[in-house]
Order: structure tokens, then C-alpha cells, then sequence
């Protein structure tokens, strides 16, 4: 398994690349879902490529912009939804990496990405497709996060009503890529 890790530089969060295993820092929230897309090495390989070329984020309905048109360690991206001068940034820096094999299963592919200034959390979140043994695919998304300001704390409810919104729009955008290909 190919895993790689970059410095630090501008993350401000305890754990950095926790989600790649798992660990969260105490006293951060966490998600973790995880949602069959399917079987196949074909469906895996779908997947794992609009993972690591931020297709996911764009299905999910977020604006992209970032340093490099595919996932690598250390690269920044800029991601946003809403419209016009209503819409938030959400800055980030990738913490790890794991690409795909061309045959083997088991496996995963996917990355996870830190918070930068300027981002509405504390924390970090990854996406990761894996293939087991019996070829079924899943999607596991993972997070642990606190608020980035005062101003994000204090909209608690809400704040964690769109990182659901945003965390299923995501599924969806598994699913899509998925199934992009099958005959229905």
C-alpha cells in the first residue's frame, strides 16, 4: 500500500493524518460513513479515479480549485459552495495519499485533507474506496473536526446540518461513478 504524508505547513490541528487509520484527537467530532457502490474491479477503478481527481467534490456540488488537476501529498485546494458573494471557501491541504494497484484485491484508494486557515473547522476529513476480497466496493468517508471560530460554534446546529448535506451529496457522487459505465 502506497501511502504518502507532506510537512505540515499552514495545518494548525493535533493528528495530522488521523483519518488515514482512523485516529481522532480527543475532543474532536467525528464522522464516519461507509456505503457499498458495488463490485468489480472496473467499479473500484472508476471511483478511485474521481476520488483522486476531485470528480468526487465536484458531483458533491462543490466548486474546485486547487494546486494540481489530481490528488497528490502536499497540494492545496480550494473548494466552495453557494452562489456569488454568498459563497463559503473552504481551504485545504491534502495529508496523505494512496493511489490504486492495477489487479490486486484486496485494496483502497483515496486521501485525506487538512484544514487550513480561513476554513470554517478544525480538522480533517478523508474519502477512500476500497475493494475486499469477494470484489465488493465500499466508500468510507471519515472526519473529526471542532469549529474554526467563534463565529462556526456558535451556528453548531446548523454547521453539522451541512456537513451532513455535504457528507451525502458526496455518497451520491460515489454512486454516480459508479454506475457510470453499467448497463442499467
Amino acid at each position: 500500500m502506497k501511502s504518502r504524508h507532506p510537512r505540515p505547513g499552514g495545518l494548525d490541528y493535533p493528528g495530522i493524518g488521523g483519518t488515514e487509520h482512523g485516529a481522532a484527537p480527543e475532543g474532536y467530532a467525528t464522522v464516519l460513513k461507509e456505503v457499498h457502490l458495488g463490485a468489480g474491479l472496473d467499479t473500484y477503478q472508476r471511483v478511485a479515479t474521481g476520488i483522486l481527481s476531485w470528480e468526487l467534490q465536484r458531483r458533491a456540488g462543490l466548486r474546485v480549485r486547487a494546486d494540481s488537476p489530481t490528488v497528490v501529498s502536499g497540494a492545496r485546494v480550494v473548494s466552495g459552495f453557494g452562489i456569488g458573494p454568498f459563497r463559503l471557501k473552504v481551504p485545504c491541504q491534502v495529508v496523505w495519499v494512496r493511489e490504486p494497484r492495477p489487479k490486486d484485491e484486496p485494496q483502497s484508494a483515496g486521501f485525506g485533507y487538512g484544514a487550513l486557515p480561513g476554513h470554517p473547522a478544525r480538522g480533517e476529513e478523508s474519502f477512500e474506496v476500497r475493494i475486499d476480497g469477494r470484489g465488493e466496493v465500499l466508500l468510507r468517508i471519515r472526519a473529526f473536526s471542532k469549529p474554526g471560530s467563534w463565529f462556526y460554534a456558535a451556528g453548531g446546529p446548523v454547521t453539522r446540518a451541512a456537513q451532513r448535506y455535504v457528507t451525502s451529496r458526496y455518497i451520491e457522487g460515489a454512486r454516480q461513478l459508479a454506475a457510470e459505465g453499467q448497463i442499467p
